[in-house]
């Protein structure tokens, strides 16, 4: 899923290949409007019309989808936590931290 690019384009999901430009999947989702996307691990949590959707990043499989009723059909804002992102942030800070300790 490193080599891929995920955008969210008029009621579509889609992972572009990161070297080529090349379209990997595309997943349809419900309406035709903006779609929000952010991606989580190994799924990619995508919003339109209202509704959340959980698909496989790697396929564009939908995993899941929650209509979340009652609260109408605006733009959704997702907010996810990458473990390993977190872990290599951590690990890079940690090793800038022990270098500017050795340079001085």
């Amino acid at each position: 899923m490193q080599n891929m690019i995920f955008i969210g384009i008029y009621g579509y999901a889609l992972a572009l290949d990161r070297a080529t430009g090349e379209e990997v999947w595309r997943t349809s989702l419900k309406g035709s409007d903006f779609v929000t996307v952010a991606l989580a691990g190994r799924d990619l949590l995508a919003a339109s019309r209202g509704r959340l959707y959980c698909l496989e990043a790697a396929s564009g499989i939908v995993r899941w989808q929650n209509d979340l009723k009652g609260l109408g059909w605006g733009l959704v804002a997702i907010a996810g936590t990458d473990v390993s992102a977190i872990a290599e942030f951590e690990r890079r800070r940690e090793a800038d931290a022990s270098a500017a300790a050795s340079a001085t």
